[in-house]
């Protein structure tokens, strides 16, 4: 199976979950299909997992599995690709905290020319078992390229694992020997500046919201003037306040609200977000922290001192390698590497 044979593959995929998504949105929650059924079932095990979630991811893959984008992407590799003598077995430890989270190092190990052992995490078990069934039926060739670990994640020349700082440890630990990519938690900032219009607030909520908050590109902290009034933010994303009647967002909202009310901390509230005031930047869910900038240089010092922890910094205004655009964060591109690794140019070299 050549380069060009898998490019197509997951052109084909790209078409499949599109026509799928488009059917499966017109339907009910009772619809007895197949790919129904495995999105009721992803939901089940994982609650985070809606239907507007899992419309959302799956409407960004299909878009970005096209022939154009992919040998774009591709290009700078394309002849260590094809002139590759022998496939390298990578381990994937997959997050589970958004749909298909490690779905982008799936597409690079198998385009790369790899093959791939994927240890799925406990709350995303359903949907990349349930895609690769159908890439296989596309390409079969793929069959011998791609095994789900049951238990412990084994055979691997080299790895690929995504989760907590604290699991972080181990991975040094179990994986040091290998040659790997290993990733820690981030979060991102929003920087803003005033002059926002209500579509630009709104960008904004579609960062701070989409996916609960629970990815490392949304949102979770908030960059303001030292006079900015918070009204001005809080009535921009008042189209997002139906975020509360879920179930699990709103258990964390009232459990938060209630943590600071028992502790006697400041915190503004509009009933579906809590801004505090805090020099972290991780904040819990239903929870946005915010930090005010005297000007343009405190600005800057505030950036550089979360340096490693962030993701992507959301602002109109241009701000260094890790900016994006309002509404942005969670449409990354291809060569959008998480935690800034070329994970594509990492795979070239093994």
């Amino acid at each position: 199976m050549n380069l060009d044979q898998r490019i197509g593959a997951f052109v084909e995929l790209g078409n499949w979950l599109r026509e799928k998504v488009v059917v499966w949105e017109q339907s009910n929650d009772d619809s007895d299909d197949e790919f129904s059924h495995n999105m009721r079932l992803a939901g089940v095990q994982n609650p985070w997992f809606d239907r507007k979630s899992l419309s959302t991811c799956f409407k960004a893959w299909s878009e970005s599995l096209n022939k154009d984008s992919l040998n774009k992407w591709l290009e700078p590799y394309q002849e260590t690709i094809k002139n590759r003598k022998k496939a390298v077995s990578v381990g994937i430890v997959a997050a589970g905290n958004i749909p298909l989270v490690c779905f982008h190092d799936f597409l690079s190990i198998l385009l790369s020319g790899n093959s791939c052992r994927i240890k799925m995490a406990k709350s995303d078990e359903v949907l990349l078992p349930y895609i690769t069934k159908q890439l296989i039926a596309i390409e079969p060739a793929f069959k011998d390229l791609i095994v789900f670990a049951e238990y412990q994640l084994q055979g691997f020349d080299a790895v690929i694992a995504t989760g907590s700082n604290n699991s972080a440890r181990y991975f040094d630990l179990y994986f040091g020997k290998y040659p790997n990519v290993i990733r820690k938690n981030r979060n991102s900032i929003a920087v803003i500046d005033g002059s926002e219009t209500s579509e630009e607030y709104a960008a904004l909520g579609q960062d701070i919201f989409q996916y609960f908050g629970l990815g490392c590109r949304n949102v979770s902290k908030l960059l303001v003037p030292e006079n900015y009034i918070l009204d001005r933010f809080y009535e921009g994303i008042y189209a997002f306040a139906d975020i509360v009647n879920h179930n699990k967002y709103g258990n964390n909202y009232d459990y938060n609200r209630t943590i600071y009310l028992m502790s006697v901390v400041d915190f503004l509230d509009n009933g579906f977000l809590l801004l505090k005031e805090d020099e972290a930047i991780s904040s819990p869910i239903a929870v946005l922290y915010y930090e005010r900038y005297k000007d343009e240089k405190h600005l800057q010092e505030i950036l550089a001192r979360h340096g490693d922890d962030v993701q992507c910094i959301v602002s109109k205004q241009e701000q260094g390698s890790q900016s994006v655009r309002l509404g942005d964060a969670q449409n990354p591109k291809l060569n959008d590497y998480a935690d800034g690794v070329n994970t594509l140019d990492f795979l070239c070299n093994l």
